[in-house]
């Protein structure tokens, strides 16, 4: 039997949205890699904790910022032309971030990897929502952060050992060549099935309606909440911390930290999984909460050996999963054409946590410094990471206390 032109193309957007996960895996990759260049960029610039804190986290003030105006464009447009767009200046990002001979050209690329890297989740999210079955959006969601930390694990461990056998610069160079290929690729591949009406004003209009609903802030801050030990400790400073606290060469101390995100994504599919299957989103978070605090606490405070803190940190990246179904309560609680802003808001507020805690932990660690330096690099104590770290605990109780107060 002949199959109709149709059912030839019903993988068609599976691809698609494949492409767009990917892009959500080339962002992280892109995301997390100041944390493997920590020791190079302080002894390249003579600088410190806070100062390489801020530098990453101008990936986030782009993101974050990026969120709102991703979101609306999504549904004003679709997601063919500014994933394709987005991808790019990504790209463009990574190279001119490889070529910078100074803190300030560093930051603006930052900076135009996060702009770009904004439309990487919230894309994928509204192909599936656009092109595939209903009763996974969760999933998919799940799905696609799951992509994304896998593409945090590779831009830790595996593009250290790489970084260690190149000079970095380069090896950003051949990151940068990658995402121009993945950006032809969605253009070839990605289909836009809708588009929204109206202009500007229409557009304000949506965002301050979903600004008003006081579910979706609460929604927010529960996500950024369980999202902060992710982007402080799993992106970022895990991997010095697990460094001293086990003395490791980086690259080992990089892939343990990795675990973290490997938890992440193979947390997220099955806690959308679950979360359709008990029809609760509440419940997650607030789980996901708790046990990212024991996890956490575990790895400041108790005796580790490197399998330890393997498993603890494994433990943390699968709790903070739970942000994930964040996504799915957004659409539950949003008019149709209002998700992707919502998903913007949301998101934004979310990945917030990376903008605040990256910096804010390296300012902690800075002041509580010691005055010790090898080959330049500023050196901390347990201790300074413990006290430092500890804000994050902040983060967690303030997610419990958001997530409690939802409503399903």
């Amino acid at each position: 039997m002949v199959k109709s032109p149709t059912e030839q193309r019903a993988w068609l957007p599976w691809l698609a949205w494949g492409l767009a996960a990917g892009f959500f895996f080339y962002a992280w990759v892109l995301r997390v890699n100041p944390s493997i260049l920590i020791n190079e960029l302080m002894s390249e610039f003579g600088v410190g904790g806070a100062i390489v804190g801020h530098l990453s986290a101008f990936y986030f003030y782009g993101y974050a910022g990026g969120q709102i105006p991703a979101g609306i464009l999504l549904d004003r447009f679709g997601p063919r032309r500014l994933l394709t767009i987005a991808a790019a200046v990504c790209a463009s990002g990574a190279w001119l971030f490889a070529m910078a001979d100074s803190l300030f050209l560093m930051s603006f690329a930052r900076f135009m990897i996060g702009a770009g890297a904004a439309f990487s989740l919230l894309g994928s999210i509204q192909v599936a929502g656009q092109w595939l079955p209903t009763s996974r959006y969760a999933m998919l969601g799940g799905l696609a952060m799951g992509c994304g930390m896998a593409g945090g694990m590779v831009g830790q461990g595996p593009l250290r050992v790489v970084v260690d056998r190149n000079d970095w610069r380069e090896v950003m160079v051949g990151v940068a060549l990658a995402g121009f290929a993945l950006a032809l690729a969605l253009y070839l591949t990605v289909r836009d099935r809708t588009r929204g009406s109206g202009g500007l004003r229409t557009a304000l209009s949506g965002l301050v309606e979903v600004a008003k609903l006081k579910s979706n802030w609460l929604n927010a801050i529960a996500g950024l909440g369980v999202t902060g030990p992710l982007l402080g400790f799993g992106a970022l400073w895990g991997v010095p911390y697990l460094q001293q606290a086990l003395d490791l060469e980086r690259a080992a101390a990089a892939a343990i930290a990795s675990v973290t995100l490997a938890g992440m994504g193979v947390g997220a599919p099955f806690t959308g999984w679950l979360s359709d299957k008990l029809h609760s989103r509440r419940g997650p978070l607030m789980v996901g909460s708790c046990t990212s605090a024991l996890a956490l606490s575990y790895l400041l405070f108790a005796p580790l050996s490197a399998v330890a803190a393997g498993v603890a940190c494994f433990v943390l990246g699968f709790s903070t999963s739970s942000q994930i179904v964040n996504f799915a309560f957004a659409r539950e609680h949003n008019a149709p054409h209002l998700r992707a802003t919502a998903n913007g808001l949301i998101n934004g507020v979310v990945t917030g946590a990376g903008a605040l805690f990256q910096p804010a932990i390296g300012g902690v660690l800075d002041m509580r410094w010691s005055g010790a330096l090898v080959d330049g690099v500023r050196v901390y104590s347990i201790t300074d990471y413990q006290w430092a770290l500890g804000l994050l605990f902040v983060a967690l109780g303030l997610g419990f206390a958001c997530a409690y107060a939802l409503r399903e």
